[in-house]
């Protein structure tokens, strides 16, 4: 009988490369999506992504969607408490391990496994450890399809923004670069590959900077 787990869904390739790995190995029923959204834009939070692609998304995936829903700023008190209180309603009906497509940091991987400790849940990790170079070429292999929606341009020219993951998106990158954006460089939005029903159509909308720092490639849904 599959564990039931709750998967921690971005949008991103990495997500996708664990659902894919999660789904391949039969061992897991994915009881819900969950993904943090910021009420105040309607958008999946740090990635930017407008709720109703992400609706879509988990629509093509076949899979209900949990939104904890915080505000813009949210200290991390408000966050942890909003995603306890969904994790324990899961937790009551049977669910004890959350699924991330983290990959290397281990800070992060400590944090996640330090707050569901204290509700007696713990948290699988698909892809951790494998090679982001690796990882991005399977990715694109196995016929994913993703854009990037978000660039740090601290770290990364912002005309990285809004180019499809491919190829010649990774010849472009700088060496200094992880492939897989794994250090915050990027995030993207994946649109179709093995996992999904069907593609989720989108077109570019604009391009803004915000915090003078983080570039945004504005998403819009196509019918």
């Amino acid at each position: 009988m599959p564990e039931k787990v709750l998967f921690s869904w971005s949008g991103g390739k990495d997500s996708a490369m664990a659902l894919y790995d999660i789904q391949k190995s039969r061992d897991y029923e994915v009881a819900a999506l969950l993904t943090t959204v910021t009420e105040d834009y309607d958008r999946v939070s740090m990635h930017g992504l407008r709720r109703v692609l992400l609706e879509r998304q988990a629509e093509s995936l076949g899979y209900h969607l949990e939104k904890v829903l915080i505000s813009k700023n949210a200290p991390n008190e408000e966050y942890e408490s909003k995603m306890e209180k969904v994790l324990l309603k899961y937790k009551s009906a049977g669910v004890n391990s959350v699924v991330f497509g983290d990959i290397f940091l281990e800070d992060i991987r400590k944090y996640r496994e330090s707050n569901l400790a204290k509700i007696g849940m713990e948290g699988i990790f698909p892809i951790w450890k494998r090679n982001s170079n690796e990882l991005a070429q399977t990715f694109m292999d196995l016929g994913f399809k993703a854009i990037t929606i978000c660039v740090d341009s601290n770290v990364l020219d912002g005309k990285f923004v809004g180019r499809e993951f491919d190829a010649q998106f990774l010849s472009d990158l700088p060496s200094n670069i992880d492939p897989c954006g794994e250090n915050g460089e990027f995030h993207s939005f994946v649109y179709d590959g093995p996992i999904f029903r069907e593609k989720v159509s989108h077109e570019l909308g604009e391009i803004i900077l915000r915090d003078n720092r983080f570039y945004y490639c504005d998403l819009i849904a196509v019918d």
